[in-house]
């Protein structure tokens, strides 16, 4: 039989075509938590399309599930129609909301894929599944995923993708943090302000972005628009919204000239947790420099290295895992400063510990002007951390243990910033020309 070659009417922008799409044919199972207008229904009904087509096993079987019946034929359906109607043979059922496409493509019996709603869950069971996408997921029972749909897809070793908007910290906002742990799952996040949706030339544009915030409350805007699963959370310490300001802020040099230059350095933990090195002057902060799989020794090498390049006024070095490279540095003649993150604070009325105390100091920088760089690890992990108050009335933090439980990992590049402001540092060609204080500090 000759074979045809079938273009479907599908353009990715250029983030799914050279991102996304990949990632997704290489993970079994994926999380993809964006905002809306992302582009989450035609880019995953796409992913369902070729696979059905490629897929040469006997009579693929494929689902996308959404909450009700009547928002998945909402949402999907049309699309479904819209890109399976080029390929010649396919066969649309109106009643029961699949496509069936031809047996001579697959050398078997043509493949289906299903639009069904979670609310019909007899819909799913007691048959296979080659693949699932789970729309909404936060809108979902849980117990579809743990007792319909993940044993149905062992039989083909089929696949699953999560998608949808925060709704909370529920069973999506769970699953999001399981595919931040496994490392054979695909998780990405990707918020208003940073996927070129809403930028100039985008699909929507900037004006689209800023006519839906007039119109949404702030809770809203925090949610829809930039994916903060803490978004009614009221402990939350630094807001999402106090990290996207800042990284739109773009300071000029002379912002900074003459502002003393700190490094910040997060040492490693456990193994998945990863050492990185911040740059700060004044106002801004520098893009992290984040380490995988690196020993004390090797490290300790680049955190010299970078104080050779950048001539850093003050070095903090987080102390719980960095005596090693506090040690090191020291030997070859650098000065570095130890900081405790369960240290005494200087305020202790105040906070709990040096970490409450550098992390409350991190925020109020925010506030005042701060900059950072658009690093979307950075600002998921400072958006992370809830806080509370002791008996005493002392600001502490969540620890991060339990954060590395909620997230599968800890906030290693967010603790590299926190460090930058764990004392009041001179420049130090203003030490040169002045006296120094009696203080128990030594910034040198």
């Amino acid at each position: 039989m000759e074979k045809r070659k079938i273009t479907i009417p599908y353009r990715p922008e250029k983030l799914w075509k050279e991102t996304i799409h990949p990632a997704l044919e290489s993970h079994r199972f994926a999380v993809i938590v964006a905002h809306r207008r992302f582009g989450k229904t035609v880019g995953t009904v796409n992913h369902v399309i070729k696979a059905c087509i490629k897929n040469r096993k006997r009579s693929p079987m494929y689902a996308y599930v959404a909450p009700f019946r009547n928002q998945a034929k909402l949402i999907a359906w049309n699309y479904l129609k819209y890109y399976t109607n080029v390929i010649p043979g396919t066969r649309s059922n109106e009643s029961d909301l699949y496509i069936e496409f031809p047996s001579h493509y697959k050398g078997a019996q043509g493949g289906r894929i299903y639009i069904i709603g979670a609310d019909h869950p007899d819909n799913l069971r007691g048959t296979y599944w080659d693949g699932v996408i789970l729309d909404e997921y936060a809108q979902i029972k849980p117990e579809l995923w743990d007792e319909v749909i993940r044993p149905a897809l062992s039989d083909r070793e089929g696949w699953c993708i999560f998608i949808g908007t925060p709704k909370g910290q529920n069973q999506f906002y769970e699953v999001y943090q399981k595919a931040q742990r496994e490392p054979d799952w695909y998780c990405c996040m990707y918020r208003a302000d940073e996927s070129g949706v809403y930028d100039e030339g985008g699909r929507c544009g900037p004006a689209e972005l800023e006519s839906m915030k007039r119109d949404m409350s702030e809770d809203a805007i925090r949610q829809e628009l930039y994916c903060d699963f803490t978004a009614s959370a009221f402990n939350i310490l630094i807001t999402i919204d106090l990290v996207s300001d800042s990284c739109k802020r773009n300071l000029p040099v002379s912002d900074i000239a003459g502002a003393p230059k700190v490094l910040g350095v997060d040492v490693a933990r456990f193994g998945n947790d990863a050492c990185a090195i911040t740059r700060r002057q004044g106002l801004v902060a520098f893009e992290p420099k984040v380490f995988h799989g690196i020993d004390n020794m090797e490290f300790a090498a680049r955190l010299i290295s970078e104080i050779n390049a950048w001539h850093p006024d003050a070095v903090f070095v987080d102390s719980g895992r960095g005596e090693g490279v506090i040690d090191r540095c020291r030997q070859l003649g650098y000065d570095v400063t130890e900081v405790s993150f369960g240290g005494k604070p200087t305020e202790p009325s105040r906070y709990l510990n040096k970490r409450a105390e550098m992390w409350d100091a991190m925020r109020k920088w925010l506030q005042q002007g701060g900059s950072l760089p658009d690093m979307p690890e950075l600002k998921t992990e400072l958006v992370t951390p809830e806080y509370s108050f002791d008996a005493a009335n002392r600001m502490k933090l969540e620890p991060k243990e339990k954060i590395k439980e909620r997230i599968g990992k800890s906030p290693d590049v967010a603790d590299s910033l926190a460090l930058t402001f764990a004392y009041p540092v001179a420049p130090r060609a203003a030490m040169q020309h002045s006296a120094m204080c009696n203080t128990d500090y030594n910034p040198f």
